[in-house]
Order: structure tokens, then C-alpha cells, then sequence
């Protein structure tokens, strides 16, 4: 896999995660605050569509994974 997938990949992860702990009719709820989390990421996608600047790809990019034509690692 590619820096770009492991990106994506992570981001929905993060998404769905924060989503169960920060939504009250989830059996995993833990907090609404966990709905900042949530908001991050999409702020951090959002950013990257302008910037193709990611800090996870530069994390993914130092541990070896491989780029795509269109990584944000570059």
C-alpha cells in the first residue's frame, strides 16, 4: 500500500472512532468532546486538499512506506 491509501485509510478510522466515543446513542460514548476530534481530522483533510501537507505522510514517508504519483509526502 501507499502513503495516499494508509492516509485515507487512518483519517476514516479516526473519523468512525471519534464518532462512536462522541455521539450519546453510541454504546461506546464516552464523551462529547470527542466530537473535537472529529473536527480535526476533517480540518487536517480540508488543509491538505489546499496544501497536499500532511504530517501523518511525512510519519508514514520516515518509516519507510512506499510514495505514490500524487503522495503528500513529497
Amino acid at each position: 500500500m501507499t502513503i495516499e491509501r494508509y492516509i485515507r485509510i487512518f483519517a476514516g478510522l479516526f473519523i468512525l472512532v471519534s464518532l462512536a466515543l462522541g455521539v450519546q446513542g453510541s454504546p461506546l460514548f464516552v464523551s462529547p468532546w470527542w466530537l473535537a476530534f472529529t473536527a480535526f481530522v476533517g480540518l487536517n483533510l480540508f488543509q491538505f486538499g489546499f496544501t497536499n501537507f500532511c504530517p501523518l505522510g511525512l510519519i508514514l514517508k520516515k518509516l519507510g512506506v512506499p510514495e505514490s504519483a500524487a503522495s503528500c509526502a513529497r
